[in-house]
């Protein structure tokens, strides 16, 4: 990181109205008499960023290597006199661990908006590193039956639980720290974690790979990423129970118990939650399209290539990890376009762009690796469009009090609707023919994230208070 950008994360919000807020597009009168004229939140630290990116790419570390090995270890689990059949279990496994996303959405949501957004995240990381120990020394079928099923199964569901809590936790925490002219900057460095967790989990898939067998790799070598995202796990819990709380979530404690206005009871909750329906809808329409997206050209493009025109398996997974790589790099440039021109016009260069691009990448896939590559490539700088800004306008959104429970609800559910269920239905309409359906279905939803974003006000530079 150069010393230029240590200087913008050091940089405290500017506590008055920004005239470029003012000027951006979409920004009307009432946005900006929504902005504070008092002393803005102390900026946080960039450990505390850091420390919540370390977490978060571990968590996608135990979240990817499941999809990355399941056809290494499918067979252990279920019963293998079809392959097919095997895979399509194991990736059911993978759908039902995004039923516990919103589930996990909302309790860790509750417990980041009561408890804290720091104990929230803590919580988290424990469980996913539980879950990944738990699927590392499971036993197989052979040795004790469909209970192997059974324990894959409730790891997944716990996995499923902590990754639903971290998404709207972290968004929550790091756009609540930020100075205000940045936030779309460090609300998006989540993301970074997302990418750092999948290539890392796409390397491990290339190293294992190359150094063993295919028998060595049913055997024992699935093991060894979830045995090593469990030693990983103690790591980041220490860290980030060195994290600060957020300003903006303490200052609203103390006034919610000095006024006494505070959420109480569970009924009091989902009425405050049917007030914010509409915010929560925005949620879910700029989320659908991208999580489709993503878990087809992130988690299932490389296989899908090896399968369907003969690529060398390591040859697919390495141009995988290339065309990863640019969206790391392509991420915080997103973020600080869109703190300069504002959420909408960055949101919408990914619904509107990738709607128009979607067959054409499909064309360009075939047995060469560069080609994929190339596809994957120009999809990650599509996809940084839409996962950049995300963090930033979830929270400029919905009220403080509400804040991390309507993030982690409204993402976690859209993320385990469409997201969850991508890998299994790209996998069974490719099979008998019908890839090109599954193509028309994520032009569909970026179709409806343009609709979301051309009616949406702009968000950016509003006050989280």
């Amino acid at each position: 990181m150069d010393h230029s950008t240590v200087s913008q994360l050091r940089t405290a919000g500017d506590p008055s109205p920004d005239p470029v807020a003012a000027s951006a597009p979409g920004t009307t009168p009432a946005t900006i008499a929504g902005m504070s004229t008092g002393t803005a939140p102390r900026a946080g630290r960039p450990r505390d960023l850091v420390a919540v990116n370390i977490g978060n790419a571990l968590e996608w570390f135990d979240w990817n290597i499941y999809a990355i090995f399941a056809p290494f270890f499918a067979a252990q689990f279920f019963r293998a006199e079809d392959p097919v059949s095997s895979l399509l279990s194991t990736l059911a496994v993978f759908a039902v661990g995004f039923l516990m996303r919103p589930v996990g959405g909302w309790l860790f949501g509750r417990l980041a908006d009561d408890r804290g957004r720091k104990f929230s995240l803590t919580l988290a990381i424990l469980l996913a590193s539980f879950g990944s120990l738990l699927i590392a020394v499971a036993p197989t079928f052979d040795a004790i039956g469909v209970w192997a099923g059974v324990i894959l199964l409730v790891a997944r569901l716990i996995q499923g639980l902590s990754h639903g809590g971290e998404t709207g936790s972290a968004f929550t925490y790091l756009a609540e720290i930020a100075p205000r002219d940045k936030r779309g900057f460090w609300a998006s460095t989540p993301w970074l974690g997302v990418g750092v967790g999948t290539m890392l989990a796409t390397g491990v898939g290339v190293l294992l790979t190359a150094l063993l067998s295919e028998a060595q790799m049913a055997e024992f070598g699935w093991r060894i990423p979830f045995a090593v995202a469990a030693v990983l796990g103690v790591y980041a819990l220490y860290i980030r129970k060195t994290m600060n709380e957020s300003e903006v979530h303490t200052e609203r404690k103390a006034r919610d118990q000095r006024e006494g206005t505070g959420v109480q009871s569970l009924r009091e909750v989902f009425t405050e939650l049917g007030r914010e329906w509409k915010p929560l809808l925005q949620i879910v329409g700029l989320t659908i399209s991208g999580v489709v997206a993503f878990y087809t050209w992130f988690i299932f493009a490389p296989g899908y290539a090896s399968r369907e025109f003969g690529m060398d398996p390591n040859a697919s997974l390495v141009a995988g990890l290339c065309g990863q790589a640019v969206f790391l790099v392509a991420i915080p440039v997103m973020g600080r376009l869109s703190d300069r021109f504002g959420r909408k016009p960055v949101l919408m260069v990914f619904a509107a762009g990738f709607a128009l691009v979607a067959f054409p990448l499909e064309w360009m896939l075939g047995p060469s690796p560069f080609m994929l590559f190339l596809a994957m490539a120009a999809g990650s700088v599509l996809l940084a469009a839409n996962c950049a800004p995300l963090g930033a306008v979830f929270a400029e959104l919905v009220p403080t009090k509400l804040r991390a429970t309507l993030i982690g609800v409204g993402y976690a559910t859209s993320g385990a609707i469409f997201g969850g269920t991508a890998p299994y239905l790209n996998t069974w309409l490719s099979s008998i023919g019908m890839h090109g359906l599954f193509v028309g279905y994520m032009i569909l939803l970026c179709l409806v994230s343009v609709v979301v974003i051309i009616k949406m006000p702009e968000t950016a530079r509003r006050d989280l208070r």
